[in-house]
């Protein structure tokens, strides 16, 4: 093409790259502002689609991670009861066996009988107010359960236990020696059934751990995978960054020699 004053062929040329490389320098900006090389679908639909699925998958995990939590203060609070019921069983025992001995006199199986109840209401008050979270696992009622995957499909349920003293069996007295020596027995039963009940909670919060544990490291599996996925590549974004930065002071020159060329049309008519 000849020289022409209306067309500056060079001038569109240089424009055309010089638009290109401005465009390509705000793809790296915004992933260095951001972080991400995909943080929307625009820049990537495919990986941005399997990010997003990714992210739901990490967010019910959290709640996976709250609910298992939430069973582990309420099984660390039952076991807490339990082994406090345990020692007091200890204690009813001691007092029984006193009582049972034929060398004490009525006088003194009274006291220890007072005693002996003021020990059996001390564990239903115990197990009254063995809750967490406004459920209680030592009366019976209230089984302790969570979540153990992100649909909340699956869980994990640890049976509630009855501890009270009318639940052990231990509503008797010690004023003679034939009541303490039935009381002597429902206490063997009751710490019997008290051991049960702790090894039942015990294997239930250890189920719980384990599964935390690994919850914990799926989640963390996850993001780095969502990072794999959309994070930028940072150190590569800043050497792209001072390429694209001398290309567009190039290519700004490069502008301005073409936008000189129509001037040497001048030099024609002198």
């Amino acid at each position: 093409m000849g020289f022409s004053v209306n067309t500056n062929a060079g001038a569109l040329v240089a424009l055309q790259n010089l638009n290109k490389t401005n465009a390509s320098l705000n793809v790296v900006q915004g992933r260095i502002n951001t972080g991400l090389k995909v943080s929307g679908a625009k820049d990537d639909a495919s990986i941005f689609a399997i990010a997003q699925k990714q992210r739901a998958e990490l967010g019910g995990l959290s709640a996976v991670k709250a609910s298992l939590d939430r069973a582990t203060g309420a099984l660390d609070v039952a076991i807490a009861g339990a082994e406090a019921v345990s020692d007091l069983l200890i204690q009813l025992k001691e007092k029984a066996v006193a009582a049972k001995d034929a060398g004490n006199d009525t006088a003194s199986r009274a006291l220890l009988d007072n005693d002996y109840q003021q020990l059996v209401s001390q564990i239903d008050t115990i197990v009254s107010n063995a809750e967490f979270n406004g459920r209680n696992s030592l009366n019976g009622t209230d089984d302790v359960v969570a979540i153990v995957n992100s649909d909340a499909s699956s869980n994990i349920s640890i049976a509630a236990q009855s501890l009270s003293a009318g639940s052990l069996g231990i509503a008797g007295a010690i004023t003679s020696a034939a009541g303490a020596s039935s009381e002597l027995a429902a206490i063997d039963t009751a710490i019997a059934t008290v051991n049960t009940s702790l090894s039942a909670l015990g294997a239930g919060a250890k189920r719980v751990e384990i599964v935390g544990s690994f919850i914990e490291k799926l989640s963390d599996a996850i993001e780095v995978g969502i990072g794999n996925l959309v994070d930028a590549d940072l150190a590569r974004e800043s050497a792209n960054l001072q390429s694209l930065q001398v290309k567009q002071q190039l290519g700004l020159q490069a502008l301005s020699i073409a936008n000189q060329a129509p001037g040497t049309v001048l030099s024609l008519f002198r």
